[in-house]
């Protein structure tokens, strides 16, 4: 019987695992709760109407279709019985291992104040990122309607909490969809009247990257229209306000569209898995692993990407980043193969080369180590790497040709308010009106 490698969860880590298992004599079941995997660095433009959904997803079962030792099944694990070498299922099946690769990625983090996620989406899903569309959409057309000076400034006042990567892709994308997108498409309101917040608790923006790249990321946000409040930190976030606290002074922010970059935490399954294997957390709920990956004593389970604590390196985690799971999904399945030819593996070297962040039309800062450049040449390079990485041929085409059509219209094709019903409907004449 062929070595059963189960991996749970199909983002970047667990997928590259499955992909670099194609030639090796094992079995592998890949388990994840939704039947396609997610580019999640394109997360923020389907927020902002620049791509569709399916721009940036791939179905499993298409992606692995012809690899003959993969199968792919829609579950969700629910528990691990680490002694019968098994994972379990919530419809109450169970799944037999020789090796296990976990890798089912992270949530978002309130620290301490899950309560504030009704008010504030994160961006980690496709559903996140339908849901902060329909909310950012539906604000311009609430202010639209709204009669009563001081709700409509409400409606147009865009708060995006945390200044890393994924946040200033967001407010810099609400820059251009405000100023440049929305412009001529309405009457009552002017949309470049929109007043984008970031605010971050450090003392810059990227605050990973050089001193350097983070001013110039600032000066090209503040082009934007974008207010950076730096050194500021969220003590409350209500239905219809958020609150600041900078230098030790409050503000209250009237708003109705608040949007959450702050922070991760590691998917629940990473405190069943710490707890059945004996391994450690740290504060975000990753798993302390092994230099191989490994968790604890248990050399079988490997923990890889978003749920995994591994600072052997550095001395420090390594980020949660799109490369990091990529090469310990490769690095895992190395591994497999190695123990299975009789051969030892190195430690896990994560190889940095380089992080890229855009911010806006044309726009963009990169770094890789010695060499730091920002502007339309970087913002190239951020363009055509992100292609590179898509999964499928045939999403790489689709977002060339929207990104060439927004280029040069200045358009975002995919502003659809969907995903529910609308909330919070404005005020005309002093009664509630309906968003239908």
């Amino acid at each position: 019987m062929s070595h059963r490698v189960v991996i749970v969860g199909g983002g970047f880590g667990g997928l590259y695992a499955a992909q670099k298992l194609k030639r090796a004599n094992v079995d592998v079941t890949l388990l994840d709760r939704r039947n396609f995997h997610v580019f999640q660095p394109l997360l923020y433009q389907v927020a902002t109407g620049g791509l569709s959904p399916g721009n940036i997803s791939s179905p499993l079962r298409e992606v692995l279709r012809y690899q003959r030792n993969a199968r792919v099944l829609l579950a969700e694990v629910v528990d691990l019985d680490v002694a019968a070498r098994r994972v379990v299922l919530a419809e109450g099946d169970f799944v037999e291992y020789d090796s296990l690769i976990v890798a089912a990625g992270a949530s978002h983090h309130y620290f301490g104040h899950d309560g504030w996620q009704e008010h504030a989406p994160g961006l980690k899903t496709i559903e996140d990122a339908i849901e902060m569309r329909r909310r950012i959409l539906y604000a311009f057309e609430a202010a639209e309607r709204e009669t009563d000076p001081d709700r409509r400034r409400a409606w147009l006042n865009f708060v995006v909490v945390g200044a890393g990567p994924t946040g200033v892709e967001l407010a810099g994308a609400l820059g251009e969809l405000a100023n440049d997108t929305l412009k001529h498409e309405f009457r009552a309101i002017d949309p470049a009247d929109a007043n984008i917040v970031l605010v971050e608790g450090t003392d810059r923006v990227l605050p990973t990257y050089p001193a350097d790249l983070s001013a110039k990321a600032h000066r090209s946000l503040r082009r934007l229209g974008v207010t950076v409040r730096l050194g500021a930190y969220v003590t409350d976030v209500k239905p219809e306000a958020i609150t600041i606290e900078s230098h030790s002074d409050l503000f209250v922010v009237p708003t109705r569209c608040v949007l959450w970059a702050a922070g991760v935490q590691a998917s629940p399954l990473a405190k069943l898995a710490a707890g059945q294997t004996g391994g450690e957390q740290d504060a975000a709920g990753r798993i302390l692993v092994n230099p191989d990956l490994s968790v604890a004593d248990h050399s079988e389970i490997m923990v890889i990407g978003d749920m995994a604590h591994f600072a052997h390196q550095t001395g420090r985690p390594l980020p949660g980043v799109a490369p990091v799971a990529m090469q310990q999904g490769r690095y895992a399945a190395k591994r497999i193969a190695n123990q299975l030819a009789g051969r030892s593996s190195p430690p896990f070297e994560y190889i940095d080369r380089g992080s890229l962040a855009t911010i806006g039309r044309s726009a963009a800062v990169a770094d890789f180590g010695r060499l730091r450049f920002s502007g339309f040449s970087a913002w190239v390079l951020w363009l055509s790497i992100h292609l590179l990485f898509l999964i499928e041929f045939r999403n790489r085409i689709l977002v060339t040709i929207q990104w060439a059509w927004s280029y040069f219209t200045r358009n975002r094709g995919t502003r659809l308010i969907s995903g529910g019903p609308s909330w919070g409907a404005p005020t005309t004449g002093g009664e509630e009106d309906s968003p239908n």
